[in-house]
Parts: structure tokens; C-alpha cells; sequence
């Protein structure tokens, strides 16, 4: 790919084009040039597609992942994040991985509704549930929708651990039902935050709160006795690596307790999405990113094999394995995130309070 100016570079999005969605049996083509922004690169509204879900937990068997239950109220992000390996799934509904999955969000407004009707299941067992595993609960919308406090609501009612991933201050709305979780170790939280780079992040993540403002979340949940920890995720070899000394220590100076990190892999569309995308974004240095990202995962941009997908291998790899290790021993406290508890989880206490209610 030749190198593209930053004159060229479509600011307020991550995804710079709408990649093709590989179930679908036509595409798009560039027959006439000049029309083709107005098609696809203008900065349309977001467009809300309603789904009514059946079920709403999903089960996981991967041996990468901590939790084998997740829970997404919505599909698609607005937060626009390049790397996001969320934007695969998109293809699934029929959309493209690209600027779509910013601008098509599909919502489920019955998710609280059906997820109580999972609990109330005879076969029900509980495990911990991430939410979300998939696209980011906070999400701009939801201050509209409030889809993900209705289901924290039903956590709390039914005494359901949860765990939560983040990237936006809205969490912060929630506070009174994630303190009353917390006091009954039922609720921790992962804020995600992998550069203080506030150039880097507008261009990276482009729709999400900045650093500083994750920060202030980490101290006032923190504050508030929720465990906090950090994804520092994810790494991106050239672009972020060298700053997670300082991003493990501003998280642990603002009440983080632990914290995590993956190496950026470009599976699918991504791997188009990305390198369109950095050599807009960083024209001076992108074959570097790429080459570098290459290293870490066998000569590829992609990596599915598990057990090396998440963390890489090779000397690159090794090396940011090492610094996240020294960087976290000399700055994160020792206390760890607690276990969340499973044995207070009452299915019939949700149904004798529902009764109690209908009166």
C-alpha cells in the first residue's frame, strides 16, 4: 500500500472505509471516484437496529478467556476503536466490519427482561458474567437507553456476580447499584487504558473519553470500594508499547488494583481496517507498526492459535511480556482483586420479590 497523506485522513472515526463483508456475495466498487466519500466516508448519524434476543448470556469454552459467560446489550460501537476484534462479529448481521460497526448499533432493549428469565431457569447455574465480552456496555447510546443499568438492576436482585469492562466515564451513573454489589462482593470492574497519549487516542479510539478521564473512573469507583483494575489492551507494538510503565503507575496512583495486557492481533477485516488506517493515521512509521505487530505472531498480522493469539511470541513479544511484569511489580499494590462470590445468587428471591412488587 502506498503511503497516504494525513490530508486524507477521515478525523471522528476509526475505520477510514467499509471493508468487504465476506458473506456477502456483492460488493462495492470504485467505478466513479468522485462520488464515493459521500458514500461512504461522511459522518452519518448513528443508525439504532432493534434486536429481541430469546437468550442473552453467551457461553464461551476458550482457554484464553477468564469467564465462560458474557452478556453484550449492544453490537457494534460507537467508541470506534480500530483494533477492535469485535467488528468481525458485525459481518454476522450482514454489515461491514468497517465504518458500519461505528455507525450501525444493534440494541437489545430486552436484555434485563430475558436475562431474568435465564435465571429463573431450572438448569441455571451461576458463574461469574462479563459484561460486556464483546462491545462496550457504556457505550454512548446507553446514556439514552440505560440498558445496561436495567441489567445490573436484575444482578442485584437476583445477587448475580458480574464483571464489567470499560472504557467510558458513564459507568459512573451506575455507582449506587455497583457500590451495593460491591458490598456484597458481587461486582469488579476492568477499566480499559493502554496509552496517556492523548493524540494517540483520539486517532486510536476516537469516540472514547481521554485518559485523564479514565483515570478520575478508576479513582471514584476506587473510592467508592469497587474493585478496579486496568486492561492495559492493546498493546500495539511502535505506537503504545513503551508506555506501559507509565500507564501501570498512573492507574495504580488513581486506586487500580490489578491489571492486564494483550498484544493487538488483526484477524479477519481487521487486518485491512488497521493498515489502511495506520498508514492515514502515522504514514511516517506504519510498515514499522505492521512489521512489528508481524513479529509478535509468527510473520502475520493475524493470530488465532490459543494460548499465544493474545500474548504473542518471539523476542518483541517477550520483551513487552517482561516490561508489563516489572511494571506491575513495582507499582501495583499487593493486594489482589478478590474472587466475586456465586453462593448468594437466589433465583427464588427474585420470584418472591417480583410478587411482592405486582401488589
Amino acid at each position: 500500500m502506498d503511503t497516504i497523506q494525513n490530508s486524507d485522513y477521515f478525523k471522528g472515526r476509526g475505520a477510514q472505509v467499509n471493508t468487504h463483508n465476506k458473506f456477502a456475495a456483492q460488493r462495492y466498487v470504485a467505478e466513479h471516484i468522485e462520488g464515493l466519500d459521500e458514500e461512504f466516508l461522511e459522518d452519518s448519524n448513528t443508525q439504532l437496529i432493534e434486536e429481541h434476543p430469546k437468550k442473552i448470556i453467551s457461553a464461551n469454552d476458550s482457554p484464553d478467556l477468564p469467564m465462560g459467560y458474557s452478556l453484550n446489550p449492544y453490537q457494534g460501537c460507537e467508541h470506534g476503536c480500530i483494533y477492535c476484534y469485535a467488528r468481525n462479529a458485525h459481518e454476522y448481521w450482514g454489515y461491514s466490519a468497517g465504518l458500519d460497526f461505528e455507525r450501525k448499533i444493534i440494541v437489545k432493549r430486552n436484555a434485563a427482561e430475558v436475562l431474568e428469565r435465564q435465571f429463573n431457569a431450572k438448569n441455571y447455574q451461576p458463574q461469574v458474567i462479563m459484561l460486556s465480552g464483546n462491545t462496550d456496555c457504556y457505550q454512548p447510546i446507553e446514556r439514552k437507553l440505560k440498558i445496561t443499568r436495567a441489567v445490573l438492576e436484575v444482578m442485584l436482585k437476583y445477587r448475580h456476580p458480574v464483571s464489567i469492562i470499560s472504557k467510558n466515564g458513564l459507568i459512573l451513573r451506575d455507582l449506587d447499584i455497583l457500590r451495593e454489589m460491591a458490598g456484597l462482593g458481587l461486582v469488579q470492574v476492568a477499566i480499559s487504558l493502554n496509552s496517556l497519549n492523548e493524540e494517540l487516542r483520539q486517532k486510536m479510539e476516537p469516540r472514547t473519553i481521554t485518559a485523564k478521564g479514565r483515570l478520575k473512573v478508576i479513582q471514584a469507583l476506587s473510592g467508592a470500594g469497587i474493585p478496579v483494575m486496568i486492561m492495559c489492551a492493546p498493546i500495539v507494538p511502535g505506537l503504545n508499547s513503551d508506555e506501559m510503565p507509565e500507564v501501570i503507575k498512573a492507574a495504580a496512583e488513581h486506586g487500580a488494583r490489578g491489571a492486564g495486557y494483550t498484544i493487538v492481533r488483526l484477524n479477519g477485516a481487521i487486518g485491512e481496517l488497521f493498515t489502511d488506517w495506520v498508514h492515514k493515521a502515522y504514514p511516517d512509521r506504519a510498515e514499522k507498526v505492521l512489521h512489528s505487530i508481524e513479529a509478535c505472531h509468527g510473520g502475520k498480522l493475524n493470530d488465532s492459535r490459543w494460548g499465544t493469539r493474545m500474548r504473542g511470541e518471539g523476542e518483541l513479544a517477550s520483551s513487552i511480556r517482561q516490561l508489563f511484569k516489572v511494571s506491575v511489580k513495582r507499582y501495583m499494590p499487593s493486594t489482589p482483586m478478590p474472587d466475586l462470590r456465586l453462593d448468594l445468587f437466589a433465583p427464588q428471591r427474585g420470584r418472591q420479590l417480583n410478587l411482592f412488587s405486582a401488589g
